[in-house]
């Protein structure tokens, strides 16, 4: 497959599973043996472990919403820049912050998602997300001293 169709299952990936919820999709766009690091720990394993993982995601932030700012690709490859949104209604488990009981705060944030690709399905992807802000959004972390 060339980049444009890459870069489509991307988009695809963020439009339908991600923003609406739709995991029945996933078995079209993921790979069986896909795994998702974070934070360097392969943190899901496969396509009914990513079904989850989007389910707990969007249990936390029901209204949650993933925009692209940038795509790029380049062979198998396929990074994106972008940003997300939602309101804190339900137990954040992150194994950086802990557990976050709901706020009710909303959360504004930016995520660095590098994806490979082979046979029209997403094999790998690491996600680099601001942790940091997010948690304190929520209270979790002090905010950054005054300067």
């Amino acid at each position: 497959m060339g980049t444009e169709e890459n870069k489509a299952i991307v988009r695809r990936l963020f439009e339908e599973v991600w923003n609406k919820g739709n995991t029945a999709v996933v078995d079209e766009l993921i790979g069986p043996n896909c795994v998702v690091s974070w934070t360097d720990t392969a943190y899901v394993h496969g396509t009914e472990e990513y079904k989850q993982f989007v389910a707990s995601i969007r249990t936390t932030y029901p209204d949650w919403n993933l925009e692209i700012d940038e795509m790029i690709a380049e062979g198998d490859t396929v990074v994106v820049r972008s940003r997300f949104r939602g309101t804190h209604l339900g137990t954040l488990v992150n194994a950086i912050l802990g557990t976050i009981p709901p706020t009710g705060k909303q959360v504004r944030s930016t995520g660095i998602y590098i994806y490979r690709i082979a046979g029209g399905k997403i094999m790998d992807n690491w996600i680099l997300t601001d942790v940091l802000g997010v948690g304190r959004q929520l209270g979790a972390i002090p905010p950054a001293p005054a300067q």
